[in-house]
């Protein structure tokens, strides 16, 4: 019996966690504020450019790391807007390309509870970790969370040309900032398996949901050629290849209002121009539940009905996800994302029939849909799949590789939220007459 069967049995108990407030290394504190956990459970943290992020953390013993309550501010912007009610994992579907051995880690063994590891060493550097319980019914304090402000490159560059009229002469005008994220991240240990579940909080409003998988390989998993890869001296030992199929469950309230719309655009050739082909981009409203997947061209905004930016556009939130790769094994794992109605019994993406506080048959995402109830208020289901082919490299231990998607704000602002003062004035055609 390996490792990851010893710990199947996870508790059932969600549990918040009792937080001890501190500064991450390289952002400093904004005021504090009310918010619906309390200034324990809170992280509140603004960011070099002054955009400030705020919500609820806690460990779920299935889930692991569970945001609530997401707010952002920035300085253009300084009124914090509420972006999303929830975020979280979903489902770690593991299957082997041999077809003898599959797991889903997150019902089965969970991402918090003894899964979830103490923080040590480098795991948080330049941060700052937060303490907490593991959402297993345990009341120990633990070091759980590390918060840090990291630079993310570039987050834009304009070079401006002018004409100088009193000196006669041109006139050159660089923008160019460094962009920054705030980083909530966890580590638990699955088996052999460490799994890093990360969310990345841009300066410009947009959020990176990541899961990141390191640790070893399964010392027991060994196959043929066909379903594994030689790893080791020679071609005798193939490791078994095997897929992560993560979901996430993501519910917006967007400007606190919530009952956001759903639209899905697709673009296609509509003839020809002068020069090239033409492109025409259609809406279409998903009013009902259901499974969909990208095709060349599609994507998905989740739209605030009732809350509008500056210039009069309705706010909203693009999902971006290439849904990576796609596990045919199973229904639920086909689709890129699911739009379901809003039902507190529908927590799992897979093995949703195993919780305990709602004894009802409704095992996937698939079954959640199959209704087509109408959508008042929409959760989004997100697939990303990864199809782990092992190399000599994994051995060990295994390089960290990620898999995950991201929210875009779509006319969440009237302009960039990072725009300089030199550039406050461009907003809409500036060349009207021509």
């Amino acid at each position: 019996m390996t490792y990851r069967m010893f710990t199947g049995a996870a508790a059932a108990l969600i549990t918040s966690a009792a937080l001890a407030v501190t500064v991450p290394v390289a952002a400093h504190a904004a005021p504090a504020a009310a918010t619906p956990c309390g200034a324990q459970a809170m992280v509140k943290e603004t960011l070099p450019n002054g955009t400030t992020w705020q919500m609820c953390w806690r460990i779920n013993d299935k889930a692991g790391l569970v945001l609530s309550n997401v707010f952002v501010s920035t300085k253009r912007y300084p009124e914090p807007v509420q972006v999303l009610d929830s975020i979280r994992l979903a489902q770690l579907n593991v299957p082997y390309d041999n077809g003898d051995t599959e797991y889903n880690d997150l019902t089965a063994i969970g991402m918090g509870g003894y899964g979830l590891e103490t923080l040590t060493g480098d795991d948080c550097k330049g941060g700052s970790i937060r303490r907490g319980s593991d959402g297993g019914g345990q009341p120990e304090q633990r070091d759980v969370l590390c918060v840090s402000a990291e630079n993310r490159g570039l987050a834009y560059r304009l070079h401006e040309e002018e004409w100088d009229d009193e000196k006669d002469e041109p006139k050159d005008t660089i923008y160019s900032q460094q962009g920054h994220d705030l980083v909530l991240r966890t580590v638990s240990r699955l088996g052999w398996y460490e799994y890093v579940t990360e969310y990345r909080l841009h300066d410009d409003g947009q959020i990176s949901a990541r899961l990141g998988a390191t640790g070893d390989l399964a010392p027991t998993e060994y196959s043929v050629a066909n379903n594994g890869w030689p790893i080791g001296k020679g071609a005798k030992d193939y490791a078994t290849m095997h897929y992560h199929n993560a979901f996430w469950r993501v519910d917006f309230n967007i400007a606190g209002k919530g009952g956001e719309k759903v639209e899905q655009y697709d673009t296609a050739t509509d003839g020809r121009g002068t020069m090239t082909a033409k492109l025409k981009t259609t809406k279409t409203a998903i009013a009902k539940e259901g499974t969909f997947s990208r095709v060349n061209q599609r994507w998905w905004r989740l739209v605030s009905p009732t809350s509008k930016n500056l210039d009069g556009h309705d706010r909203s939130y693009e999902v971006v996800t290439t849904g990576g790769d796609r596990y045919e094994g199973h229904p639920e794992t086909k689709p890129d994302i699911t739009f379901s109605q809003k039902n507190p019994c529908e927590k799992w993406a897979s093995d949703n029939a195993s919780d305990p506080e709602c004894p009802l048959d409704i095992q996937t995402v698939v079954d959640f849909v199959k209704d087509k109830e109408k959508l008042s208020d929409p959760i989004a289901w997100v697939r990303v799949g990864f199809h782990h082919v092992p190399r000599d490299e994994d051995q060990s231990p295994m390089p960290m590789h990620w898999q995950g998607f991201e929210l875009v704000p779509r006319d969440f602002t009237e302009m960039n939220p990072l725009t300089p003062d030199g550039r406050s004035g461009v907003n809409g055609n500036q060349y009207p007459d021509e």
